[in-house]
């Protein structure tokens, strides 16, 4: 996929105007015009380094430019996470490969966290701005700037030291390291930015990078992609989009813990100006086990293997009588206070600039339902749980058997106070049912009687409490006629038919109500959640509608929204969180559950157009 892009019109790029390379402990966003305005360093909740993201003034960023350029176009390497972006001009054309190397053991370098550039000059001659200029710990420590001669730069700073490794000469420009120079087709210039911390500066460290160098690390790169991809077992119609997917699923994997964050970025707006704008840069126990059915589908189970343990150790950690948190930190931490950078101007003025979440104290209870869900797949198509595990689960149940019938917060964490959510109860009864499918299968203890009473309570509540007769759908919550699209799920998890009529009714209302050009919004925002701001539509439920549809046998019309929802992606094949009014990326960038849900939809789908070949797969018939 290419992107064309003239150069930057105003300080903030589109969020969609972005790539992202990461090395499995981080990741960097890239924009069109080669500047990297977005990094956390050395890890995805560590303090941004680049963030001018978030203040194009203040944030910091690390650019490359050729001069006189009329146009660029942003690629993917083939099956892999590494980033081209071409300069073109008249006279020349320029390539600036960006990657950052994967931690793994056949590396060399593996545990070294670095950014490596490198620009190449394939005709006529280029005049390439080089310009690194960090902003430590969101841009509340300063720095100073040490040129070594014939190596690069050193930035130093109370939250740690920044190495900018060259191949060209720098000067020091204030707080900032600057290089320009003219390349000859055939010539390259090679950069490499890397993290210190408060490690010790050797000369090793300090030494400056080749072409040589450049481009063994960028082929040593591109051979782990292409391994890594080597594993997805997906054959069907939309390989490039589902491939993409889950490349950028992996990069939003922790390597060392299993842990994946939910999106590589905070604070960029759901809503035009701001409100919305949260911290992403953690782990959700639900979007996490959505994201392991969606890699197990594909055949990554070394992934879904990793963030089991990291589960198993979440349910050892909970203190006695306890439910699970709804997010971590990658590491394990509970404690996420949710605070604002005040001296950060936000994305286009968007504010506020949060980082940490107070939805780490929410109440959601669905997550146990997704959890559930998850460990039974893992169970039974990648390896039998451990008795620890079981035990552990059958706590987090026993705790869940006291609190269901108690209001949350809900699935889409809204600040407006508890209701009993039916997708809360609906997940409730996922939770129990799968429990007794693993325990029956696997022979664990387990009080089967009193788990298949609670799940059929909920089961009960969901169809006596929840359903609207007056709307004839089933509504957000009990005596409400608010509609919400995370009850799109039913038939995914089993709950329901997908043909049943009190679901095909609730399909069509959802149809009528929050569905705007096969774009799905997630409930009727009145102001009730207790945010302001008018929100997008919401990328994971266009897709989850894609899959009730396609389940309930409207194969066509199923089929006609997903390929429409495939020319929302980015020129790269991501996506944010929401599409906005003009088709714009909102919210965080790029966003886990859009890209699981890509992955699962995608798979119905080809299973139900191959069921419905003929009249009932064209677009035409979607009527």
């Amino acid at each position: 996929m290419k992107h064309e892009a003239g150069t930057r019109r105003s300080a903030y790029l589109p969020i969609e105007d972005h790539g992202i390379i990461g090395d499995l402990h981080t990741v960097a966003l890239v924009g069109v015009d080669g500047t990297i305005d977005w990094c956390c360093l050395p890890r995805f909740d560590a303090p941004s380094v680049f963030g001018s993201l978030l203040d194009a003034e203040r944030g910091g960023a690390f650019s490359v430019a050729v001069r006189e350029v009329e146009r660029t176009k942003q690629l993917y390497m083939p099956d892999s996470n590494v980033l081209l972006t071409r300069f073109l001009a008249q006279q020349s054309v320029a390539e600036l490969y960006d990657f950052m190397v994967p931690d793994h053991e056949s590396c060399p370098f593996a545990g070294i966290r670095q950014i490596v550039r490198h620009v190449r000059v394939l005709r006529g001659r280029g005049t390439v701005d080089v310009c690194c200029r960090p902003a430590f710990d969101y841009a509340r420590a300063p720095h100073e700037v040490t040129v070594v001669e014939g190596a690069g730069a050193v930035f130093t700073s109370s939250a740690g030291s920044l190495v900018l490794r060259s191949s060209v000469p720098l000067r020091a420009d204030g707080d900032a390291a600057r290089a320009t120079v003219v390349l000859e087709a055939g010539q390259s210039l090679e950069l490499a930015v890397q993290w210190v911390g408060d490690g010790p500066l050797d000369g090793d460290t300090l030494r400056p990078i080749d072409c040589a160098e450049a481009t063994r690390l960028l082929y040593d790169t591109l051979r782990y992609w292409d391994g890594w991809l080597r594993h997805s077992h997906y054959q069907g119609r939309y390989r490039e989009m589902v491939e993409r997917s889950a490349l950028a699923l992996k990069l939003l994997v922790h390597q060392p813990t299993g842990a994946l964050v939910a999106a590589a970025t905070t604070s960029l707006p759901e809503s035009p100006g701001g409100g919305r704008n949260w911290d992403y840069r953690y782990t959700w126990i639900r979007d996490a086990a959505f994201t392991l059915y969606a890699l197990m589908r594909l055949g990554f189970t070394e992934e879904a293997a990793a963030f089991v343990d990291w589960l198993h150790q979440r349910c050892a950690d909970a203190p006695p009588g306890t439910g699970l948190q709804v997010l971590y930190g990658i590491d394990g931490r509970a404690d996420l206070p949710e605070t604002v950078l005040e001296h950060l101007s936000g994305y286009c003025g968007a504010r506020p600039v949060r980082i940490g979440n107070a939805a780490a104290r929410q109440v959601q209870l669905d997550i146990h339902g997704e959890l559930m869900d998850s460990v039974y797949l893992y169970n039974k198509h990648g390896e039998p749980i451990s008795y620890e595990l079981w035990e552990a689960l059958a706590r987090q149940l026993e705790w869940l058997e006291k609190h269901w019938e108690e209001p949350d917060d809900g699935i889409w964490e809204t600040r407006g106070g508890r209701q009993r959510f039916t997708y809360s109860a609906l997940m409730t009864w996922v939770a129990f049912e799968r429990a007794i499918r693993i325990a029956r299968h696997c022979g664990m203890p387990a009080p089967i009687e009193r788990w298949r009473d609670t799940a059929a309570s909920a089961y009960r509540y969901v169809q006596e409490h929840c359903y609207s007769p007056d709307i004839g759908a089933y509504c957000q919550y009990p005596d409400s006629t608010v509609l919400d699209a995370s009850l799109l799920v039913m038939p995914l998890v089993k709950f329901t038919g997908p043909k049943d009529p009190r679901f095909l009714s609730t399909v069509r209302r959802i149809a009528d109500e929050l569905v705007s050009d096969s774009l799905v919004h997630r409930y009727q925002s009145d102001g009730s959640d207790g945010m302001t701001g008018q929100e997008g539509t919401f990328n994971l439920c266009s897709f989850w509608y894609v899959e009730a549809l396609a389940r309930a046998g409207r194969v066509g019309e199923a089929r006609y929204i997903f390929e429409k929802m495939i020319t929302h992606a980015n020129h790269l094949g991501l996506y944010a969180e929401e599409i906005g009014a003009a088709g714009e990326a909102l919210g965080n960038f790029p966003q886990a559950f859009t890209h699981l849900a890509l992955i699962s939809a995608a798979t119905n789908l080809d299973r139900a157009v191959s069921a419905h070949r003929g009249v009932a797969a064209r677009y035409w018939d979607a009527s």
